[in-house]
């Protein structure tokens, strides 16, 4: 009886389209951040992707469907970004280092490697569903992430605190990146810590 072997090359060739199909989603997710959903052609991703416009289909339907991916693929990389900020943390000091890192200079420097809530909100209204259904969920992780550092998590207070603590620093990034003012950006950045700072115990 023959034996029937696998297809090494048809193998070979699904993992080289995946990690070309991730190539494109990661320079997507990057441009996303930095040029609004937009300012983002195939043309410009594939391009900096290192491939032709013309491979674009081979991946994806639709630009949209290039543009969902990339929104969830920034969600994910944000979540992960912060999750470590945390896990990294001291006992007792994981709110206040998740503060400083996201109302950090390189945070609002760097917009392109940053939270898309900051980056994005404003334009996501006009976005696909899935574009929305990755952002509610991203934004809902960042809520639950910060109310589980609060010492009555599962309470009411402790998430009406967290949203309050989450709207505050994606409202402070987006104004900081707005405005010309380098003293005017450092006010905003050390208002809003210290009012969402917890107190010391």
């Amino acid at each position: 009886m023959m034996a029937i072997m696998p297809n090494k090359t048809r193998h070979s060739r699904m993992s080289a389209k995946e990690a070309t199909r991730e190539r494109i989603v990661a320079v997507a997710a990057r441009a996303i951040r930095r040029q609004g959903y937009d300012g983002v052609g195939v043309a410009d991703v594939m391009k900096q992707a290192g491939l032709t416009h013309g491979a674009f289909y081979a991946h994806f339907a639709s630009r949209e469907a290039m543009l969902a991916e990339a929104a969830r693929q920034a969600c994910a990389e944000s979540a992960t970004a912060v999750a470590s900020v945390v896990a990294q943390a001291q006992q007792g000091e994981a709110l206040t280092a998740l503060l400083q890192a996201y109302l950090s200079k390189e945070h609002l420097e760097h917009a392109e490697v940053g939270c898309p809530l900051a980056a994005l909100a404003s334009e996501t209204p006009r976005q696909a569903a899935e574009v929305r259904r990755a952002t509610t969920q991203h934004l809902k992780e960042m809520v639950d992430l910060a109310a589980r550092q609060s010492p009555d998590w599962g309470q009411a207070a402790a998430h009406e605190r967290a949203l309050a603590t989450i709207a505050t620093l994606v409202g402070t990034v987006v104004l900081a990146r707005a405005v010309d003012d380098p003293t005017l950006v450092d006010s905003l950045r050390e208002a809003a810590l210290k009012h969402l700072r917890p107190p010391a115990s």
